[in-house]
């Protein structure tokens, strides 16, 4: 499978692509029991609501261990980490085949798997979950150049109920300076040259089986769940061949999977 001249020009402009029922809906659901069965024993390597909120923005740039500092007894499970060695099926979706294609034309170069950033399953559970702030994932990020793109699976209905992705369209080609940012480099609300940007945020709800392909410096955010359903999601990312790990960074600490 392949995109289209006009779906690349629209990635291109702005930073963010779906594609509808792209993965079988068993195959979803599949994904979807394991995923839940690990939750449930919260297995690590994990990342819990208060990891989460509590990390400085050193220890996100730095950290190699990806095991939870909470006691696992208390703890509300955020993301299951290193999901590529997790399953056969976690590991069977990153190395797609179908999908293979279309994130080449993303990159314009052979395409690369880092288990180093994402590699997780995403969760926003009933009553515990937090809101996502707005963000750039390459803000904690160490590489040549910014050719990485993430790529979303909804294994579940994705709504603004129960926190789905919004996007500021355009806004991984702007420039932004540093008061822009506040506390861990998440992007102000309160700051006047931000507003306009927000407002022209978009979003859409998703369905099991739709993917999102967005670049590693959109600007994106989600809200908390306010449903009484886990939301639950597969995030992984890829990068060009041509773009390397800085040398003694988080980025370089993991192995990397040619897709070709």
């Amino acid at each position: 499978m392949t995109l289209t001249e006009q779906e690349v020009e629209a990635f291109n402009e702005d930073g963010f692509l779906v594609l509808r029922n792209f993965l079988p809906l068993d195959e979803c659901e599949a994904m979807l029991d394991v995923a839940l069965a690990h939750l449930k024993d919260k297995i690590e390597p994990i990342e819990s609501e208060i990891d989460y909120g509590g990390k400085s923005e050193e220890y996100r740039t730095n950290i190699v261990d990806y095991n939870s500092i909470e006691e696992k007894e208390n703890l509300t499970v955020r993301r299951l980490r290193q999901v590529y060695d997790r399953d056969i099926l976690f590991k069977n979706w990153m190395e797609n085949e179908k999908i293979r294609p279309i994130l080449k034309q993303l990159l314009e170069d052979e395409v690369v798997l880092t288990t180093a950033h994402h590699n997780s399953i995403m969760t926003k559970l009933p009553n515990s979950s937090t809101e996502t702030s707005w963000h750039q994932d390459r803000r904690y990020w160490s590489y040549t150049d910014d050719n990485l793109v993430s790529v979303w699976l909804a294994l579940g209905e994705e709504n603004s109920e129960n926190g789905t992705l919004e996007f500021i369209p355009a806004s991984h080609r702007m420039s932004f300076s540093k008061e822009q940012f506040g506390d861990k480099e998440y992007f102000k609300e309160d700051n006047e040259k931000n507003s306009a940007l927000i407002q022209a945020k978009k979003s859409t709800d998703l369905k099991a089986g739709d993917v999102v392909f967005f670049h590693c410096k959109l600007l994106h955010r989600a809200n908390k769940n306010s449903t009484s359903k886990p939301k639950i999601s597969f995030v992984y990312t890829v990068k060009g061949q041509k773009t390397k790990a800085l040398q003694g960074s988080r980025s370089e600490e993991y192995r990397e999977v040619l897709l070709g």
